[in-house]
């Protein structure tokens, strides 16, 4: 099969990205609220050695073209879409600059052959930083400023009818509407129930899942969270125990290694601190396994 990723560690074999192009060296930092660190020149360079990361290890990588679109935040593939084994979900983003994203998703699924399982409509809202296989018959879904109730329906609606439980985690406030706290901003799976985490901020019925299942979690220090506004956490596995993570939170990265993770990393202070998304949300996964 060509498509289908219910996990969130095993190896990545297709995976959708966009290398920014136009539509970020147009963007208006204001505007899509970017950092003092934002230098688009910079961000498309070090994105380039991430880029080469990702194929590094094997996987295929399905572009989708930055042709000038205004979409600054497409660059990050993560939200707009989640892939489950039954075909995809095109999301509703909750962010209102990012709702035209979905359609260039769409798109690449119909080129490269992905069914579409179903969409999200009316005021329903889901970013797939909200998303978190737990294991591949139970999806976390944050709720919070990005993802609403009615949109976390219509994903439990979708994919019921194929044995998969969709819970709802209930996300704090934490820095603001426009700073946004995704359930992924708080977890990172490394392996097979192993994960980052930040302890602080996640929810406490989440933790408590996560323990009961048999998960082992790894600490993220809290200076380098606050630091790096949590994509020090923001780490993406191109396979178990073996992950690609942002340069520069040298405590982070030890913990990942004493936990018996292979850490790769990237300059990212223009790309991934300045626009506020790691690793993870630079990727769609489409196969994983």
């Amino acid at each position: 099969m060509s498509f289908g990723a219910q996990t969130m560690a095993e190896p990545i074999r297709r995976v959708m990205m966009r290398r920014p192009g136009k539509s970020l060296a147009d963007a208006d930092p204001a505007v899509w609220h970017y950092g003092k660190t934002f230098d688009a020149a910079r961000a498309a360079a070090q994105y380039d050695v991430f880029a080469g990361l990702v194929a590094k290890s094997g996987a295929e990588i399905l572009w989708y073209a930055d042709e000038g679109d205004g979409l600054a935040d497409a660059m990050f593939t993560h939200d707009p879409s989640l892939v489950s084994d039954h075909g995809a979900i095109l999301l509703n983003m909750g962010k209102p600059l990012r709702r035209d994203e979905v359609a260039g998703h769409e798109a690449v699924y119909a080129a490269a052959g992905v069914p579409i399982l179903g969409r999200l409509s009316g005021t329903g809202t889901v970013e797939g930083g909200d998303c978190v296989w737990v294991d591949e018959k139970t999806l976390a879904i944050g709720r919070g400023v990005r993802s609403n109730a009615e949109g976390i329906a219509q994903v439990r609606a979708l994919l019921a009818p194929h044995g998969i439980n969709v819970l709802s985690f209930d996300l704090p406030l934490w820095q603001g509407e426009e700073a946004c706290l995704h359930l992924m901003s708080v977890i990172s799976p490394l392996a097979d129930k192993l994960a980052l985490v930040y302890a602080p901020l996640l929810p406490a019925p989440f933790y408590q899942l996560l323990k009961a299942r048999g998960y082992t979690l790894v600490e993220a220090p809290d200076d380098e969270f606050m630091a790096s506004n949590g994509l020090n956490l923001n780490v993406l596995p191109t396979k178990p125990f073996d992950v690609i993570a942002v340069a520069g939170f040298d405590k982070t990265r030890a913990a990942m290694e004493e936990a018996g993770c292979t850490v790769s990393t990237f300059e990212a202070d223009a790309l991934c601190i300045a626009c506020e998304g790691g690793p993870t949300c630079l990727t769609r996964p489409i196969l994983r396994g």
